[in-house]
């Protein structure tokens, strides 16, 4: 696979705060990934960076191979929808299209039209007075519609609902199938995302703590719940992330896949084995590795 994005030692400082700390990593063409983490772990920030929006302390960032800073060859290659948006108080929809399709070569005016419909999607309301469902339809279109050789989505769908996401979902699915190319995504809703992602990146206090395919972080993690003894012996020199426990019965959750052996004594033991989702996965994770409080460190991450 080629890389289009190639991050090198990238460490983004406020003041006294730390927002990246030495990330590198690279993000391969055609593939969707799941970029995740808590509030204030850094995540807007690398796209922003990545998106020439704002400016690294120290590192490189390469996409396509090139700076992406004051190159026009680059962004109008790449789409960054964020939930912050913002638009001129007289804008409508309309315009907000018509400038998108006048940025973006791959815009398409037909997936655009029927977007519209389905999100039902008031043309003629003002974009400041739209509900916030319908400004996150707004950015969802801009999105999918451009086509872009990468697509960054940073959150701007919570302000869907239910239906409205899924009608998102399936969308980007379908489009991609048909019209590859790569796509990121930010999201808390990490379950409900987690069939789309091909490919995890966790950031957490600003590093990077996760960065492999959705199919490998099914095994990373299992839970033991039994009586509290068997539990206690059986995951004794492994490596726990999180433990829970009523009256006689433990719930453990233990990193590293589980042999043969292994289940062979879980089955002898009368223990029994819970899948770990890949939010539950992430939750623990980050839980271990010590991120602090869940607030924004910095004005660009307050959402």
């Amino acid at each position: 696979m080629t890389a289009v994005i190639e991050v090198s030692h990238l460490t983004k400082r406020y003041r006294t705060t730390t927002a990246v700390d030495d990330v590198s990593f690279a993000i391969e063409e055609n593939t969707i990934y799941g970029l995740l983490g808590r509030n204030g772990a850094g995540k807007t920030t690398v796209m922003s960076i990545l998106t020439a929006q704002n400016f690294a302390t120290s590192g490189t960032v390469r996409i396509f191979g090139e700076a992406p800073y004051e190159n026009a060859h680059v962004l109008s290659r790449m789409c960054f929808v964020r939930e912050s948006q913002r638009y001129p108080d007289d804008a409508l929809p309309s315009h907000a299209f018509r400038m998108a399709s006048l940025f973006f070569p791959n815009w398409n005016e037909e997936l655009a039209q029927r977007l519209i419909t389905e999100f039902r999607l008031p043309m003629k309301t003002r974009i400041k007075k739209l509900s916030r469902g319908q400004l996150s339809a707004v950015g969802v279109i801009i999105g999918l519609a451009s086509r872009a050789e990468i697509t960054f989505f940073d959150e701007p769908y919570l302000g869907l609902d239910a239906v409205a996401r899924q009608i998102f979902y399936d969308r980007l699915l379908e489009d991609y199938a048909e019209h590859p190319r790569t796509v990121i995504l930010s999201s808390h809703l990490i379950d409900e995302v987690s069939h789309l992602i091909e490919r995890v990146l966790v950031i957490d206090d600003g590093r990077i703590i996760m960065d492999e395919s959705t199919d490998a972080t099914r095994d990373r993690a299992t839970t033991i719940v039994g009586d509290s003894t068997a539990v206690d012996a059986f995951v004794q020199g492994r490596e726990v992330i999180h433990r829970e426990s009523l009256g006689r019965v433990a719930s453990v959750t233990v990193l590293g896949a589980l042999s043969d052996a292994d289940r062979d004594r879980l089955s002898r033991d009368g223990l029994d084995v819970a899948p770990v989702s890949l939010q539950q996965l992430i939750v623990r994770l980050t839980q271990r590795s010590g991120a602090g409080e869940d607030a924004p460190r910095n004005e660009e991450e307050a959402r």
